[in-house]
């Protein structure tokens, strides 16, 4: 069975029969721009190309920041890295939801969530977010911001 897989660092879907790098423990990297490790999705899933994409850890601190997200927010990596990704990002979900913390802690997907996105110093944007968890032992998750036009 193929594992299909997408790199938060540039966008690039992938399919695989194993979710680790050879006979190692390593999870897959990116075999395009050489990230360090990759997403399974687990349908098939096609970002938009003006996507912003934001890695985070199982506390919802932001520790990585992929295509599209500088295009986004205007925050580069050393004013975002660290930071948690609600407020750094000022998250502000239509339904008033918590879709962070429910993808963190039920480790399930949340798609098409309307959002506006307030990052420090810029205006506000709407934007669709889809949040897939990590399905490994140190949790996670990926956070993928379409704007809206």
């Amino acid at each position: 069975m193929a594992h299909l897989f997408i790199c938060p660092n540039c966008g690039t879907r992938s399919s695989a029969t194993d979710r680790n790098a050879g006979f190692r423990r390593d999870p897959k990297g990116c075999e395009k721009c050489g990230f360090g490790f990759l997403f399974e999705l687990l349908d098939d899933y096609y970002p938009a190309p003006n996507a912003a994409f934001f890695v985070c850890d199982r506390e919802g601190r932001v520790i990585g920041c992929g295509r599209g997200s500088f295009e986004l927010t205007g925050l580069d990596d050393e004013r975002v890295i660290g930071r948690p990704v609600r407020e750094v990002l000022g998250l502000d979900f239509e339904s008033g939801e918590d879709a962070v913390g429910t993808v963190l802690e039920w480790g399930v997907r949340a798609l098409g969530k309307p959002v506006t996105v307030n990052a420090e110093g810029d205006l506000p944007a709407r934007a669709v977010a889809d949040l897939f968890p990590a399905y490994d032992a140190d949790g996670g998750l990926l956070l993928v911001l379409t704007p809206s036009k």
